[in-house]
């Protein structure tokens, strides 16, 4: 049997060439490969994917999301570059694990490493909470509702519940008192009664031992401030330089005990705010509301007052005026009298006026 020829130097030298250049191949591909991946991961990872072009932009995350859709709601902003590597990265670094309810602001300029880093941590963009134009309590709780993870009928639940209100110091008609229009800092999932909570500590604070004082001296509770004061505002709501002296009038009458006869509690007590034109009908409500039909002030406020408002009714003017009606002028300030004669005419001219105007 013959032998197999044995391989010359040279073929043995030409076969480690061609296995060295082979190598050298699958070594400069593999490089190549895992420079570009490695350049991939630092795109992906390491480079802006949030563009808002300067725009405030935020997004919710509702508490019954998964990430997927936490991230549609990113991803529908529209200042997301690159989704795909958005959806990559939150999954690389097991956020589906990780979602946390809340607001989150996208800043411009942000990762994908660190916007998913936000997410996962639950760190939330604070909002800023106000509330005005507010007379009834479902107002209110649609108002809040609007802005925080709570649903109106929940607010609306604790607002209108005897046990719950007693134990901020109020009742159901005194509550919304506890309401101090101003801008709060508080997060979007803040809960009804933490809601609660916050306003009864930011109204702790608003009453100062200064107000107190002069609460004290005008001899009426917090309660009955903030409800003169609702009816102030509502008497004048162009001109807040005017509401000291209304606030004066009104002072003057309860320390008089004369009724009230404020027009704006008569619209209060009949519901209907479309009112216009205080007629003799509407006054024959039968309501503690009507301060036509009862002396002193009526059960709660028929407004969330401003501070402004609130201040003018502890810092009155002092005067001797016991009546005031609109001017003719509509220029949104008042006639003022100190006795019945001259309200009359005053009345009469601004009666005029509205008869002029067409309005009824």
């Amino acid at each position: 049997m013959s032998q197999p020829a044995k391989m010359s130097v040279i073929e043995r030298r030409d076969q480690a060439l061609k296995r060295r250049r082979r190598w050298a191949t699958v070594s400069v591909v593999f490089t190549l490969a895992l420079v570009c991946f490695s350049y991939y991961f630092y795109q992906v990872f390491f480079t802006a994917n949030i563009e808002t072009k300067g725009k405030p932009t935020y997004v919710v995350v509702h508490r019954d999301d998964d990430w997927q859709a936490a991230l549609k709601t990113i991803d529908a902003t529209g200042a997301v570059v690159d989704k795909l590597s958005l959806h990559f990265v939150a999954k690389l670094m097991k956020y589906p694990a990780h979602v946390k309810p809340g607001r989150y602001e996208l800043k411009d300029g942000y990762t994908n490493r660190q916007l998913v880093n936000v997410l996962k941590a639950g760190l939330q963009s604070p909002l800023k909470l106000t509330f005005t134009n507010v007379r009834l309590r479902r107002e209110l709780a649609d108002k809040l509702s609007n802005q925080i993870d709570a649903r109106p009928a929940q607010i609306d639940s604790l607002l209108s519940s005897p046990s719950y209100t007693r134990s901020l110091g109020f009742d159901t008609t005194t509550v919304l008192s506890m309401f101090i229009p101003n801008t709060y800092e508080l997060y979007w999932n803040t809960s009804a009664d933490n809601l609660m909570k916050r306003m009864k500590k930011e109204y702790e604070k608003f009453w100062t031992p200064a107000r107190d004082a002069r609460r004290e001296k005008l001899n009426l509770t917090r309660a009955q401030v903030s409800t003169l004061a609702s009816i102030v505002e509502a008497e004048q709501q162009q001109h807040a330089d005017e509401r000291p002296r209304i606030a004066g009038v009104y002072l003057n009458r309860l320390k008089k005990g004369m009724k009230l006869q404020a027009d704006p509690t008569v619209v209060y007590a009949n519901r209907d705010f479309t009112i216009k034109r205080v007629l003799n009908v509407h006054l024959q409500k039968d309501s503690p509301y009507n301060t036509y039909k009862y002396a002193g002030l009526p059960p709660g406020p028929i407004n969330l007052p401003s501070i402004a408002s609130i201040d003018a009714v502890l810092k009155p003017e002092s005067n001797n005026y016991l009546y005031f009606c609109a001017k003719e002028d509509f220029s949104g300030y008042h006639a003022f009298a100190p006795n019945e004669r001259e309200h009359i005419m005053n009345a009469r001219r601004y009666q005029a006026a509205l008869n002029r105007a067409g309005i009824k």
